[in-house]
């Protein structure tokens, strides 16, 4: 399946056709996913305690995964997803403008430049918490005489 969780997608077809939300959940069993905001169901919830009232709950039911188009972040269309590995991982790509989809693939690619292009730091030793107690007490005791 080419969608993920917390991808934004474009709903194709259907009653809420032309829609955009986020994906709450994928099912790549049965090939569905459930979108925020769209497939509204109502289901009524019994009560099951004393205490508790019966109610009827609005949720989004899923939806088959061939009804949505993955929109990108970087073009803001909806595009169909491409593949290509980097770094020896496989990652989605848009096909329109060629950005990746991935968005914890971008985050540790940033990371990792970041780090090259930084110079390395010096370390310097932390005295340990004891003896800095130790010298605190002995400049206070001076202070007092």
């Amino acid at each position: 399946m080419n969608v993920k969780v917390n991808d934004t997608v474009l709903v194709l077809t259907g009653k809420y056709k032309g829609k955009q939300g986020k994906v709450l959940a994928a099912f790549p069993k049965t090939g569905k996913v459930a979108v925020e905001g769209v497939n509204i169901v109502q289901k009524h919830e019994k009560a099951r305690k004393a205490n508790e009232t019966s109610r009827i709950v609005s949720e989004e039911a899923p939806i088959d995964v061939s009804n949505v188009e993955v929109v990108c972040d970087k073009c803001g269309k909806a595009t169909r997803v491409g593949h290509s590995v980097e770094g020896g991982k496989k990652i989605r790509v848009c096909k329109k403008c060629g950005a990746t989809l991935d968005k914890a693939f971008v985050k540790k690619s940033k990371a990792k430049q970041v780090e090259e292009t930084e110079a390395p730091k010096k370390r310097t030793r932390k005295r340990s918490a004891k003896k800095a107690d130790e010298e605190t007490t002995t400049t206070a005791d001076e202070t007092k005489e």
